[in-house]
């Protein structure tokens, strides 16, 4: 399903919030003597830190994370702690940041304080979100569905809705894939009946209904809902309608049609770069270089992971650097530079895990493990793969625990431990 979260529209409380860090902005940028223009640096625009200050915007935790430290300052500077409205707002920009363990932590801590009933259900449906990106699935599923019936009960329609979006995501994680499809087509029918939830909700639905018919084989199905999304995508300006098309994108790969991915890809790639937008065109290049990658094109893919890599590591962001280094290390697989893929796994782990980026860590885990089956090193092949194994049984969809235990079966078998391979793969069969 679409993994990036396209902007939501605030709510009164949140613009008075984003308001009061405005203020806080301007008064630190005017101390520090700089202009606005000064202030937004290579990465942002000064019409930008102007929406901030006046409270037209809100910033995402990466945004103010890089103002405040231009400011000489730390990001709590802007965010009263003690005032628990204030950790909500932290929070939720800390989701909209993509920093999803920390978000999902985040929530729980607001769960354990007094909260209304609209209250607890925002917050169970920013935790049941949250949870949905790290594919725990399960998790997802309780907190949405006591969101949606709480939202359900005080007669907040749209916001039910979002919170079913966010059950749906759950259900498909956990591998119900007839819940999930029958949940995401019963809001499509609101939707198009007349329901408004976001500007882009009957775009993020049909992409949703697009990834559970792909995962069930349904070719076909899918590639309609995705060309009907990509249809309804015109009206959008270039920012959003390039993001449209960098999910677009992963979701083309997710089929299995690598031209259509590689072509969307680029498409809003250099809608991107138009923009001037660095770090979206960093993730879209890290998804193309992937892509090319898996359609045997090593060196388009080795340029495209060099240049996110450069853009990550240009903004210091060491969450969306990781994912280039994994990216970094399976083109080295597939060029046979298996030592220096062993190698760059490791990195890729090892600052996946300073950042909870546990998506990363998984999937550096079996890049590393595959590099050592490549250099005959079955021991530390076994090693690595335990590892995954435990990592993805803690927290990860079924189809990730299977593709691990599968592996791992795979290779217990080719050094005859026969036993060892029908035991992995009995449990592969039973994940639910």
């Amino acid at each position: 399903m679409p993994r990036t979260r396209l902007p939501t529209e605030s709510t009164a409380h949140d613009s008075a919030l984003a308001q009061q860090i405005g203020a806080r902005l301007r008064d630190a940028r005017k101390r520090s003597g700089l202009t606005q223009q000064q202030l937004a640096g290579d990465r942002y625009t000064k019409a930008y830190v102007s929406a901030l200050e006046t409270g037209i915007a809100r910033p995402s935790m990466v945004a103010l994370r890089y103002l405040a430290d231009r400011l000489s300052l730390p990001p709590s500077h802007f965010l009263d702690e003690q005032n628990p409205t204030w950790s909500r707002l932290a929070v939720d920009m800390t989701l909209a940041a993509g920093d999803w363990q920390a978000a999902a932590d985040g929530y729980a801590s607001l769960l354990d304080i007094p909260l209304d009933d609209l209250g607890r259900a925002e917050v169970l449906r920013g935790r049941a979100e949250a949870l949905a990106r790290l594919d725990r699935g399960k998790d997802a599923v309780t907190a949405a569905a006591e969101a949606a019936r709480l939202f359900s009960s005080l007669g907040r329609i749209s916001d039910e809705a979002l919170a079913r979006y966010w059950l749906a995501y759950g259900l498909y994680l956990s591998d119900q894939e007839a819940d999930a499809q029958s949940l995401l087509s019963s809001l499509l029918e609101r939707v198009r009946a007349g329901l408004k939830v976001e500007p882009d909700f009957e775009m993020r639905l049909l992409m949703a209904l697009a990834a559970v018919a792909s995962r069930s084989g349904d070719y076909p199905r899918s590639l309609t809902y995705l060309e009907t999304a990509r249809g309804l995508a015109d009206d959008l300006d270039d920012r959003r309608r390039a993001m449209f098309l960098f999910n677009l994108a992963i979701s083309y790969q997710e089929t299995g049609d690598l031209e259509a991915a590689i072509r969307t890809g680029t498409q809003g790639l250099a809608l991107l770069r138009s923009a001037g937008a660095v770090f979206e065109s960093a993730q879209i290049e890290n998804t193309l270089a992937m892509a090319y990658l898996s359609s045997g094109n090593i060196e388009r893919a080795a340029e495209l992971a060099d240049e996110a890599r450069s853009a990550f590591e240009e903004v210091g962001d060491d969450r969306f650097l990781c994912a280039v280094l994994d990216t970094d290390a399976q083109v080295a697989l597939a060029q046979g530079r298996f030592e220096d893929a062993a190698a760059t796994a490791q990195r890729a782990i090892e600052m996946a895990r300073a950042t909870g980026n546990r998506g990363v860590e998984l999937t550096a885990m079996l890049t590393e493990a595959r590099a050592l089956r490549a250099m005959d090193d079955p021991a530390g092949a076994q090693v690595r793969y335990e590892m995954a194994a435990e990592l993805a049984r803690a927290g990860h969809s079924a189809g990730r625990i299977r593709e691990v235990l599968r592996e791992w079966a795979e290779l217990r078998a080719t050094l005859g431990d026969h036993r060892g391979a029908y035991e992995l793969t009995r449990e592969a069969l039973s994940v639910k």
